[in-house]
């Protein structure tokens, strides 16, 4: 979806998927996850979120990330842009011309070592749900990238599917729109729905989940 920036919109949605999941919860998603063959590592905060992912991924690394409030309330955002370790792909490509150099920042976004972001929901049967309005993360997510990384608040957990995709629609994407329009003018939209089921490359996709209330 459109990048999630301040300041907060002022929305009224029901809040019931904006609650950190409980213990139980939480260890059925886990578990369902790892089933599925994703890694899933815990995290107490976003300091530690944050830790775990830089202790990730290898130095010289070519990284690309959304736009992501869950990123950028970690710190992950300006740390990957501002190391020296990494090959940050987003700066890169934000001083590229888009008209000449179209096809190589397609390719770019498309295949990075280590794409790093998060999803709008985590069901308890090990599924994750991502939705977005244009889209270019969903590539590396399904097959471009390398390694995977995805950090998410356990607020984002869910029983199935349809309460998966209630959520993005019914919580997320409010609170996205709204931010669309106070950044740029213009409204977000629901219009391209990934869900990845089952993952079958050992070690490509973790998750980190932290226990705290974190993104959309």
């Amino acid at each position: 979806m459109v990048a999630e920036l301040q300041p907060e919109p002022k929305v009224s949605i029901n809040d019931r998927f904006g609650r950190a999941a409980d213990e139980a919860t939480v260890k059925r998603a886990v578990a369902a996850l790892e089933a599925n063959g994703m890694t899933v590592l815990r995290a107490a905060d976003t300091a530690e979120a944050k830790r775990i992912v830089l202790g990730l991924i290898p130095d010289g690394a070519q990284v690309y990330h959304g736009a992501s409030r869950t990123l950028d309330d970690t710190g992950l955002t300006a740390a990957i842009e501002g190391s020296q370790r990494y090959e940050p792909i987003r700066p890169k490509i934000s001083t590229m011309d888009r008209r000449t150099q179209g096809d190589q920042i397609r390719r770019l976004m498309s295949a990075p070592d280590v794409m790093l972001g998060s999803v709008h929901a985590v069901t308890e049967t090990g599924s994750l749900i991502t939705a977005s309005m244009g889209g270019s993360q969903l590539g590396p997510y399904v097959s471009g990238a390398g390694r995977v990384i995805l950090v998410v608040g356990t607020q984002k957990i869910v029983s199935d599917l349809e309460e998966g995709l209630r959520r993005v629609n019914e919580y997320a994407f409010p609170l996205e729109d709204a931010r669309a329009q106070l950044a740029y003018g213009i409204h977000s939209a629901v219009n391209k729905v990934l869900i990845i089921n089952r993952e079958v490359t050992p070690g490509r996709i973790t998750v980190v989940l932290v226990d705290e209330v974190l993104g959309f």
